[in-house]
């Protein structure tokens, strides 16, 4: 019997539903789900991965087994985890030599944000987040709320980790920040859940869905095996236990809602703990979104079939390609950030915004006299020699509250082109 098949695009998001209630889901997903079959006790094969157990309400559910499963490192297993092992050690390498690491951490933090968030349904691009960063008095979209909390979440997480160990206290507080003032607020933000998810389209139920993970009684205790395996050092390559951490925790599904990011938020976070990353430059949603059915098939190959190797190569090969792409993106922004600084060195007042810049290319004049600390005239007279230099320009079309871009910076953070969606006429490069 074939294991199951998740076919649809947004398939693990659709159904994070409690007894009582249903979240909301878009049309286009339930034709998505068409053909999907229900959860059959038969398709789960290899008890390894762990068991079908009934539940109270007469579902089955799946409980996942203690980690770490047998690991077969066969010569491609190996030539993988090389390769990424590799990939990832030059990014961190790159990671310690850049002197304003900033200067591609906020970008690359807040891409990611946009990218995990766009994987669970929202529609923000990179420049709605940026905008509404930049505009203070702009009404927050709900779609970009979450993406905010995406990046407060993994910013407190970065500098919680200097006192706290990756652990499930962690994990609450993270998702407490995660999932505050966004939908799926009502399903207990920082609270393990106490009744019944699945994973499913919507109007699914437990008897029906695809996808039931463990029943609340057995929650705590794949939790606790599920910390165990997290705390262990030493006994596989870091990278393999990141792997493993990330299905796994996929598979427990420990809240109602917002499990997809947290997994996804984890990653790094794993990797900057155990010293893999000497800054937070490697993140996979956008791996993940380029190749979401595999995704999904891949993570539930393990819970059927036992297939860690399948899950193993797909993660590992995410990791080399994504850490390539990062490394080459950090050259193109440093050799733009480094041009452009020469170009600026006369001028202290505007080369002082360059950095600022990097971190968000939208600036108003109140806002560059606020970060350089000077008058609103002495702010005005940078913004205009800027815009005289070809970095800035005017996209509001305002008398009042003019907001300008650095276009040649965003289109190096953002090579998806989410600028575009704006409706703003592309310009050339200026000259370096």
């Amino acid at each position: 019997m074939r294991p199951l098949s998740l076919k649809a695009p947004q398939t693990l998001k659709a159904g994070f539903q409690s007894s009582g209630s249903l979240l909301k889901k878009r049309a286009e997903d339930l034709k998505a789900w068409e053909g999907v079959k229900l959860l059959n006790p038969t398709d789960f094969r290899d008890s390894r991965a762990g068991t079908i157990v009934q539940a109270a309400g007469g579902y089955a559910a799946f409980v996942p087994a203690p980690l770490p499963p047998v690991i077969a490192y066969d010569p491609e297993m190996v030539l993988s985890l090389s390769r990424a092992d590799s990939a990832l050690s030059e990014l961190s390498g790159i990671g310690r030599q850049i002197p304003n690491p900033h200067l591609l951490i906020s970008p690359y933090l807040r891409r990611e944000a946009v990218l995990s968030s766009r994987i669970e349904g929202t529609r923000a691009s990179l420049s709605d987040v940026l905008l509404d960063e930049a505009e203070e008095a702009r009404p927050m979209d709900a779609d970009v709320r979450e993406v905010r909390n995406y990046v407060e979440a993994l910013e407190y997480g970065l500098d919680r980790l200097r006192t706290l160990p990756l652990s499930l206290r962690l994990v609450c507080e993270l998702h407490e920040r995660l999932m505050r003032e966004v939908r799926g607020e009502r399903a207990t933000p920082g609270e393990f859940r106490r009744s019944q998810n699945w994973i499913g389209p919507a109007g699914s139920t437990p008897t029906t869905a695809p996808y039931v993970p463990p029943p609340p009684d057995r929650l705590m205790e794949c939790l606790a095996n599920w910390e165990l395996f997290l705390h262990e050092r030493s006994r596989m390559p870091d990278l393999v236990q990141c792997a493993l951490m990330h299905e796994q925790f996929e598979a427990i599904h420990p809240f109602l809602d917002g499990n997809g990011r947290m997994g996804r938020l984890l990653i790094t976070l794993f990797l900057v703990e155990r010293g893999r990353l000497s800054q937070p430059l490697l993140y996979l949603s956008a791996y993940i979104e380029a190749r979401r059915e595999e995704y999904y098939e891949s993570l539930q190959r393990v819970r059927t079939e036992g297939d860690w190797a399948g899950w193993l190569h797909f993660f590992l090969a995410g990791v080399e390609a994504t850490a390539r792409e990062a490394i080459r993106q950090a050259g193109r922004l440093m050799d733009l950030h480094d041009g452009l600084r020469r170009r600026l060195h006369q001028k202290p007042k505007a080369a002082a915004l360059l950095d600022e810049l990097f971190a968000n290319p939208y600036i108003s004049v109140s806002r560059a006299a606020r970060l350089l600390k000077v008058s609103y005239p002495t702010a005005r007279q940078a913004i205009t020699w800027l815009q005289k230099e070809g970095l800035l320009e005017e996209v509001t079309g305002r008398v009042w509250g003019k907001l300008y871009l650095a276009r040649p910076i965003l289109e190096a953070i953002d090579e998806e082109g989410a600028f575009k969606e704006k409706g703003y006429p592309l310009s050339k490069r200026p000259k370096l």
